[in-house]
């Protein structure tokens, strides 16, 4: 199907009852001595299912969606952005959607309020990628930066990606709202993002690691103590674990993407690592192991 920002919307408001998630749940994980890793709620999204499922083969993936239990017509993914504590800086991962991208989603600010965090208590925003999802709860009423002491930070091939003028032109009809939406953001904090690259160190502690595919400057990041929080490198917890060799319809370069799934995979299970993942079930965070079929997913208590 053709997928467009109002498709989105249309879709999120005829289901938004049905769909709502626990606006405040999170999980957390200690790192260390000091540092802490928390998922904040910023709501959830209502997709059809053909958004993922379209380019997979359907006579395998039908089997496996019943057994798994998602539905192959309509997906209600939870948005998990992972906050880093560390008793000197207090660091978001992505800003979630803000209130103009769907009615479900755009909680993230209630969610910190009910921790006790005001947008000014951010230092810094580190963006995995700038879809919608991730980058349009940027800016305020006031179409001002949100967390306006926060230091922003991107990785250059993505800020490069979206920046570039051509983009909206190449990215496709059903993505062209993205664009545009992510170049408005973008020119908020132009004058005082910092840009970084596959491996810097971004702050103590925080890793960048380069993972293209879903957009084409998309970052993972390796955090001190054994955590990855990978974004939407790893999208879901039904085929892009039990299939991550499958193309999905939700990436740009679907190609790339599974390349980068599959080396997270290896990382994530072989050297031990916690996840935290933007999209993944019961606040996002937890552990991936081997399974006899695949990989699977067991979220922290």
């Amino acid at each position: 199907m053709t997928l467009t920002r109002r498709s989105f919307i249309q879709t999120g408001t005829m289901f938004a009852a049905a769909s709502a998630l626990p606006r405040f749940a999170k999980a957390e994980m200690s790192l260390g001595s000091n540092a802490t890793l928390t998922t904040v709620s910023d709501g959830s999204l209502i997709l059809p299912g053909s958004f993922i499922f379209e380019p997979m083969p359907q006579d395998k993936l039908l089997p496996l969606l019943e057994e798994t239990g998602v539905s192959a017509e309509r997906l209600t993914p939870e948005c998990n952005l992972a906050l880093y504590r560390d008793g000197t800086n207090t660091v978001l991962f992505d800003v979630g959607s803000g209130p103009d991208f769907m009615p479900t989603a755009g909680t993230v600010t209630d969610s910190l309020d009910a921790m006790g965090l005001a947008p000014e208590d951010i230092t810094h925003v580190l963006f995995t990628h700038a879809h919608p999802d991730h980058i349009w709860g940027l800016l305020d009423d006031f179409d001002e930066p949100l967390f306006h002491d926060a230091t922003y930070m991107m990785g250059r091939a993505e800020w490069d990606y979206w920046w570039n003028p051509e983009t909206v032109n190449t990215i496709g009809d059903a993505r062209a709202a993205f664009a545009v939406g992510a170049k408005r953001r973008m020119e908020a904090i132009e004058d005082a993002v910092e840009l970084f690259d596959d491996g810097d160190e971004v702050l103590p502690g925080i890793s960048a690691v380069s993972s293209p595919g879903h957009t084409p400057g998309h970052m993972a990041f390796e955090i001190a103590g054994g955590a990855m929080v990978v974004g939407d490198a790893i999208g879901n917890h039904h085929v892009a674990l039990r299939r991550p060799e499958w193309r999905s319809g939700s990436d740009q370069d679907a190609d790339t993407a599974v390349a980068s799934r599959q080396m997270l995979l290896d990382r994530l299970t072989n050297e031990n690592l916690s996840v935290v993942g933007f999209h993944l079930p019961n606040g996002g965070m937890g552990h991936i192991s081997k399974g006899s079929d695949g990989f699977e997913f067991e979220a922290s208590a």
